[in-house]
């Protein structure tokens, strides 16, 4: 996942999204598993979405996604089905900025609750961590500077103020079942509150504070917790880093104590894997969790993080 350079206006940023105008429209069709049942039918974009609407809905919602598990979100295409289920739907949640094409089908689309995740909470521009040195990558740098990481969920403090969004927005939406909403919003809050502060408490004394990742999917969760990433590829996982940028890192591994490159799941481990060889450094996966997949360390959000956090732990000398 990855926001592959594009520039996001303040305009963008500055337009939340509606949240639940009018009542539940009563959907007849059979065509789409989306719009066609007795719940309050919601189409996520992805898993971290998805999981949002699971929690907070519970009984009382139909979740479906529009990215398949393994598949890498930001490349998705949508098929005319896909597209004829948002339609059909009662809401729909997704992260503004990540999917263009996702961007696009909620903007032609008459759903009458559209929640942006990425209106209830602040995007922050990590592009000056991603290329901090090199000539050869200033070009790049220009290129990203206006880039807005869509990581949030990654950030336990800040996927909760998402989550707490969500659940007025299904409130507003469907008030039947508002209580319903209010309570498990809380329940999820609470366990992000204790993942929060597991990983504070875990990360607060370790050898280092530098780890070094296949692409800049944890600057927020890096920045809430006093760690600095130093991304080989910066925002876009398929970029080829330079050779300059891989003498930089390993350079930088010796003065920092880093131990371990971490690479990811659903993109390849080739350069990672080419990178701790050459500098005698080793390797583990930290899951940007865009996808839970048979090969995830968990089976759902909480249980992955504290996989990373584990990881995290392990990599950085944590005390």
């Amino acid at each position: 996942m990855n926001v592959r350079r594009h520039h996001i206006s303040g305009i963008a940023l500055a337009a939340a999204t509606a949240l639940g105008l009018g009542t539940l429209s009563a959907c007849s069709t059979d065509s789409a598993a989306a719009g066609n049942t007795d719940k309050f039918d919601v189409v996520a974009s992805f898993y971290p979405m998805q999981y949002l609407a699971e929690q907070i809905g519970g009984d009382h919602v139909n979740v479906t996604t529009l990215t398949e598990p393994g598949q890498e979100p930001h490349d998705l295409e949508l098929s005319t089905k896909q597209t004829a289920e948002l339609g059909e739907a009662d809401a729909v949640l997704y992260l503004k900025t990540l999917q263009p094409a996702v961007d696009e089908a909620v903007s032609q689309s008459e759903v009458k609750t559209k929640i942006d995740a990425a209106s209830l909470t602040k995007l922050e521009d990590h592009g000056d961590v991603e290329h901090e040195h090199g000539a050869e990558e200033e070009h790049a740098e220009e290129e990203e500077e206006h880039a807005l990481d869509p990581h949030i969920w990654l950030d336990p403090v800040k996927y909760r103020e998402v989550a707490e969004g969500v659940a007025k927005a299904f409130e507003k939406a469907d008030p039947d079942h508002a209580a319903d909403y209010k309570k498990n919003a809380s329940a999820l809050t609470k366990k992000l509150d204790t993942l929060d502060t597991a990983y504070e408490d875990g990360l607060k004394n370790s050898a280092t504070k530098v780890f070094f990742t296949n692409h800049a999917a944890f600057g927020y969760l890096a920045e809430r917790y006093g760690l600095t990433q130093e991304a080989i590829s910066g925002l876009d996982p398929e970029s080829e880093p330079s050779p300059a940028r891989i003498k930089e890192l390993q350079t930088e591994a010796k003065a920092d104590g880093v131990t371990t490159v971490f690479y990811e799941t659903l993109v390849s481990d080739k350069t990672a894997k080419t990178l701790a060889s050459d500098a005698g450094l080793k390797t583990d996966v930290l899951d940007p969790l865009e996808g839970i997949t048979d090969k995830s360390k968990g089976d759902d959000y909480f249980q992955v993080m504290e996989s990373n956090l584990s990881a995290l732990k392990t990599a950085l000398g944590a005390k």
